[in-house]
């Protein structure tokens, strides 16, 4: 595509210092950017219903509304902008409650404007490679099967983060859809050609051990260390350092931890030697790691740390005919291994599959099509293969029986959206109205929640929030 034909990058700042927002949007556009300003909560949802951008800089405090309130509102408008929150005050409930509703960061405002001309042009430089359409790789290659628009949106994040060769990537997700299938793609995609990927289960070492795990430690550097031995910081070289589960590592570790994403260098226990980090970091959790921050169980400073580039990876269950796509994929797999030419899946069986729910993810359905391809000896995988769970489910089935939710259908009245909107009322209704519960229920994050609500026009007040 054309330079000059090419959409500009366009930013809002929603702020009633005009001053403060005068100065930000003049530094903005002396580098090249194009700004439009608002006073008043009013004047930037009437500015979002109109124009398209790429950041949005939102003032907490407005004149006739919370900002942070009004955040849902603005990304059911804009999908695609990331919405920095700005505040004269730190409080991190305020930020946790912000990053919940969808905004990307929560900086404070100082003397100097840079961290938010900083946070805009990344956000700038993400939206250029995302537009330029690099990195074709085909990721399926590598892993990564489905062509469903959230797979598609992690596929394309990944090509874009892929670009910066050390940035710091956060993956998200239940257990089993993929974390580290990603992270493995990101590695092949952008480390060097035969660099090391080394994986780091934080839930499996014990505590005790984790800080010797990840940095090594010197002869003699407690009982039992009989020889001097190199850290995961240290195999991963110059290429990837995966921190699986980091959301169960304990406390006095993540303080170490963040100190070496701060500084870029670490000490083997034992050593004052400082040793650089070349690898990049990728973590990766099933947990939600703002509520362990709000537990008191993480911290906050290292979830920002982490989540420079975060990528959150959907449930099996949200991505559509990717069950069929992985199936095939899977059949395949098994074939080749067991000597069979092909394992067929007759219609029946894809229909098992698809109106399965899949609670264990990728993980589950590759489990279960491993199990009756060993059963289907004549090389058609038959629905008496499938286990017990598959054959007696269906979609609303496994959602009545996961959150004790009834959901019933009426033929020739019902549509997919009339369901949806029912079930939420339900979920709110046994939750007592309390969004996070009632998202719990769903299988889906509040923040989901929130944007289904905006759509079904079923907002809900926060007073028992």
């Amino acid at each position: 595509m054309n330079q000059a034909t090419k959409t500009p990058f366009r930013v809002l700042i929603v702020d009633d210092e005009r001053l403060f927002a005068r100065a930000i949007g003049r530094e903005l556009e002396r580098q090249g950017i194009e700004v439009e300003l608002a006073y008043t909560a009013a004047e930037a949802l009437e500015r979002v219903q109109g124009s398209s951008f790429g950041a949005i800089l939102l003032d907490h405090k407005l004149p006739d509304d919370d900002g942070i309130r009004i955040i849902p509102t603005i990304l059911a408008q804009q999908y695609s902008a990331s919405v920095i929150v700005m505040t004269a005050n730190e409080a991190i409930p305020n930020a946790i409650l912000a990053i919940r509703l969808g905004a990307e960061d929560y900086l404070v405002k100082q003397t100097t404007l840079q961290p938010f001309i900083d946070a805009v042009l990344e956000i700038k430089r993400r939206h250029d490679l995302q537009r330029d359409g690099r990195w074709q790789d085909d990721a399926a290659t590598l892993g990564l099967h489905g062509r469903s628009a959230p797979m598609a949106a992690v596929i394309e994040q990944l090509r874009m983060v892929g670009r910066g060769a050390d940035t710091t990537v956060l993956l998200t997700g239940e257990t089993g859809c993929g974390k580290e299938v990603a992270a493995k793609v990101l590695h092949a995609q952008s480390a060097p050609a035969g660099s090391p990927f080394i994986t780091v289960d934080c839930a499996a070492i014990p505590g005790t051990l984790v800080e010797s795990h990840l940095f090594g430690h010197e002869k003699g550097a407690f009982t039992g260390a009989d020889r001097a031995r190199a850290g995961a910081f240290e195999e991963a070289g110059n290429g990837t350092l995966f921190l699986d589960e980091v959301g169960e590592m304990d406390l006095a570790t993540q303080g170490k931890l963040l100190r070496v994403l701060e500084s870029r260098m670490f000490q083997r226990v034992g050593s004052v030697k400082e040793n650089k980090v070349l690898a990049r970091i990728v973590a990766a959790t099933n947990r939600d790691l703002l509520q362990r921050v709000e537990e008191g169980l993480f911290r906050f400073d290292l979830y920002q740390r982490l989540s420079v580039f975060p990528i959150h990876l959907p449930p099996l269950r949200d991505r559509g005919q990717d069950v069929l796509i992985l199936a095939d994929h899977f059949v395949k797999v098994f074939a080749q291994k067991l000597g069979v030419e092909a394992f067929l899946l007759p219609k029946e069986v894809q229909d098992r599959l698809m109106a399965y729910e899949f609670p264990g993810n990728v993980r589950e359905l590759k489990n279960v099509l491993e199990r009756a391809s060993i059963m289907a000896a004549g090389g058609k995988i038959e629905l008496h293969h499938l286990p017990e769970r598959l054959l007696r489910s269906d979609s609303a089935h496994f959602l009545s029986s996961r959150s004790g939710i009834a959901l019933g259908f009426v033929p020739g009245v019902d549509t997919l959206e009339s369901l949806e909107r029912r079930l939420i009322v339900q979920a709110l209704e046994h939750a007592n109205g309390v969004k996070s519960e009632a998202a719990r229920l769903l299988g889906i994050s509040r923040f989901q929640l929130t944007r289904r609500l905006e759509k079904f026009r079923l907002v809900q007040p926060d007073s028992n929030e």
